[in-house]
């Protein structure tokens, strides 16, 4: 059964966009963790996210900053949130 852990959007004053969604699925070898995620920040007038952090398979944990494709090293949903904010607060002004 696919249950919504979080589910969060906003939309800022200058245009900016952030948007996570973050669902409990079943384990599969697909999802080993049980976890599929989405959570997306994208600037005022831009094209595609600044941060992304995703799941999709076959690539497993990533994330995406400015274009550039990084490993993610999951531990649970909570920090992930965290570790996105994070990354979306040194990228929001550039």
């Amino acid at each position: 059964m696919v249950q919504v852990l979080h589910r969060f959007k906003r939309n800022y004053p200058d245009g900016s966009i952030e948007q996570r969604v973050i669902w409990d699925v079943p384990r599969t070898p697909e999802r080993p963790d049980g976890i599929r995620y989405r959570l997306a920040y994208i600037p005022a007038g831009a094209a595609s996210p600044a941060v992304l952090y995703d799941n999709h398979h076959p690539k497993g944990h990533h994330k995406h900053i400015r274009g550039v494709e990084y490993a993610y090293e999951f531990v649970d949903w909570k920090k992930l949130i965290e570790d996105f904010k994070k990354d979306k607060a040194a990228h929001e002004n550039l």
